[in-house]
């Protein structure tokens, strides 16, 4: 089947795209979601989402309507990521990561573009267009992540030591992917500068308490005992109850008294 992109080689029907993808992803929204959703994001005044707009599009939704008119041209991704809509955002990562997947296949990888999506991608989150916690991470682990795994890793230290807390969840979520593949250390040297940081808010710890469980999980669980048993005292709740999700009730209580304790 042809997607709906053909014929956008010009400005004119890159626009036309656009507005394409928009008035689809406008048709499949709804009032009751968008009222749900503009206080799950926690878009009031003051709160981490102040400000944003919801439309109602649930994540399948966006998904399958970046299928449809996949691949999107990296023109219309910026249309999508400068929108004042959320779900409009969301499609624009969402296809990002399509790209990025695309240029990243075994028969066609191509490094240059590669390169070019990381570095636009990392454009945008310092231009404020990643600005919740399910755009982060739904995008950071599968453009940045992947594209760092095997290089210098030095921009994730640079994020993760910036008070913005979408900068900093962007860092720690990139490292899923090289938990994924066994690689644990940038994680662990991460959820440290954190801590070291006292970053108290909520999606701060949980951010740091879900990649230690996952270095728990998928790499090693010695690696996150070895942290647990350095740090618990130091850790906030959330963070330490998110990080032992999977251990004992014995072994979860015996961190939460060492917490008290201190």
């Amino acid at each position: 089947m042809a997607s709906d992109t053909a014929g956008t080689g010009t400005v004119d029907g890159i626009t036309r795209l656009t507005e394409s993808v928009v008035a689809a992803l406008d048709a499949r929204a709804d009032p009751g979601d968008a009222a749900f959703l503009q206080g799950f994001f926690k878009t009031g005044p003051g709160e981490y989402g102040e400000g944003d707009v919801f439309i109602g599009v649930r994540v399948p939704a966006v998904r399958a309507v970046v299928k449809r008119f996949s691949p999107l041209p990296l023109e219309t991704i910026t249309d999508l990521l400068h929108s004042g809509v959320h779900e409009h955002r969301l499609a624009g990562l969402v296809a990002l990561n399509a790209l990025f997947a695309r240029a990243s296949a075994p028969r066609g990888l191509d490094d240059d573009e590669r390169e070019r999506l990381a570095a636009y991608y990392l454009g945008a989150v310092r231009a404020g267009q990643v600005n919740n916690w399910d755009l982060v991470d739904a995008s950071a682990e599968f453009v940045l992540g992947e594209y760092l795994y095997d290089r210098p890793r030095f921009v994730l230290y640079e994020l993760a030591n910036s008070d913005d807390l979408w900068w900093r969840r962007v860092a720690l979520l990139s490292t899923f992917a090289f938990i994924k593949r066994g690689d644990a250390s940038t994680t662990l040297e991460l959820a440290s500068a954190v801590l070291d940081s006292g970053d108290r808010r909520d999606l701060t710890q949980k951010a740091v308490g879900w990649m230690l469980r996952e270095v728990g999980k998928r790499v090693d669980r010695s690696l996150l005992v070895g942290f647990l048993d350095a740090n618990a005292e130091r850790m906030p709740a959330t963070m330490l109850s998110y990080a032992t999700e999977h251990f004992d009730a014995e072994a979860r209580a015996a961190y939460r008294a060492r917490r008290i304790r201190r």
